[in-house]
């Protein structure tokens, strides 16, 4: 009769390495869009019985992912990017391949969402912001986020080359779709440097996507450049802050897995989820960042579709960030930019 107590502690030594096995760990960005994946992705997966989220922050260091892989210590499972990190990655071997017929149907997302190494988390855009309890006139255009004379105090700007250089080309009268056309040459980078160049004085920098909303509450600057989720989720908490959609850029973040991951096949049950409509469309509703699945927009009633970046009112003149110009030219272009905002 002494077989039970050895039985029972078989099964439990075989039982720990698999609920082991069973943890995930998921990389975002957190804020806002943490607490709206957290809800629409973490808590239905963990319910499910899938296996248990470990959710981890960051800034989108790539040289952790690197580090990881070169190191073949591979700690993270999941990890949300921006587009030019997915490319670069990819590029370099650092993110697993993706098997397709495991997420879904290619046709039903948005064409920008299927890469061989990721899939489409949200579309997002950096657009125009700024306190309606501060400023009774709406700035509409880039050229009066230019114009400190009718709009007069400081601006918010991201600290680094990419939106800024697009904006200043906008405000200085180029149409959006010939943005990259014009910024992809010589006089045309010219052009928007010496476009920053005049609103310079008034700029101030931010470099997390917390600190716009947080400027615009304090009145330290009139208006900023801002990620649109940021400024949902401070006006789900009662913030008056506004929003002007002309000459946002709009742009995808995506799931990728390091590559060496033991938990690939847990991963990319994860991310297959993530991917489903119904995932999609409650994460919609609880940040405004479109789904990339477009079964989702389906599920969304029109006061939800109204302050998506992929409605038709606030797309219209919208720019599509080109991941393959600052592939090319983003290098030296962050590099002057650091120059030129350290001078």
């Amino acid at each position: 009769m002494r077989l039970k107590p050895l039985i029972f502690a078989l099964a439990a030594s075989i039982a720990l390495p698999v609920l082991a096995q069973n943890q995930l760990t998921v990389v975002n960005f957190g804020g806002a869009n943490g607490a709206a994946q957290k809800k629409a992705y973490f808590e239905p997966f963990e319910k499910s019985g899938a296996g248990k989220i470990v959710q981890v922050e960051y800034n989108g260091e790539q040289a952790k992912i690197k580090a990881m892989v070169e190191a073949k210590k591979i700690s993270w499972d999941v990890v949300e990017v921006e587009s030019p990190d997915l490319n670069r990655g990819c590029d370099e071997g650092l993110f697993e391949k993706l098997d397709w017929s495991k997420v879904g149907s290619k046709a039903d997302f948005q064409p920008a969402a299927v890469h061989e190494c990721g899939v489409g988390v949200f579309i997002w855009s950096t657009v125009l912001a700024y306190n309606g309890d501060k400023l009774k006139t709406a700035p509409t255009t880039w050229a009066d986020f230019w114009d400190t004379t009718k709009f007069p105090g400081k601006r918010g700007m991201r600290k680094g080359a990419r939106y800024n250089l697009e904006f200043a080309l906008m405000a200085d009268g180029v149409k959006t779709a010939d943005v990259y056309k014009v910024l992809g040459t010589k006089d045309g980078a010219e052009r928007a440097f010496k476009k920053l160049t005049e609103l310079k004085p008034s700029i101030q920098f931010w470099e997390a996507g917390a600190q716009p909303p947080q400027f615009l509450v304090a009145g330290d600057v009139v208006m900023t450049t801002a990620y649109n989720g940021r400024i949902d989720a401070a006006q789900r908490e009662g913030k008056n802050l506004k929003i002007s959609w002309t000459g946002g850029i709009y742009d995808l973040d995506y799931w990728v897995m390091p590559k060496g991951t033991p938990n690939k096949d847990l991963a990319v049950k994860f991310i297959a989820m993530a991917s489903t409509p119904d995932a999609q469309a409650e994460y919609a509703r609880n940040i405004s960042y479109g789904p990339t699945n477009n079964k989702a927009l389906a599920k969304l009633d029109p006061k939800v579709l109204a302050l998506l970046p992929t409605s038709p009112a606030n797309s219209k003149d919208a720019l599509q960030f080109n991941i393959s110009f600052w592939a090319d030219q983003g290098e030296a272009l962050e590099k002057r930019f650091a120059a030129w905002a350290a001078q």
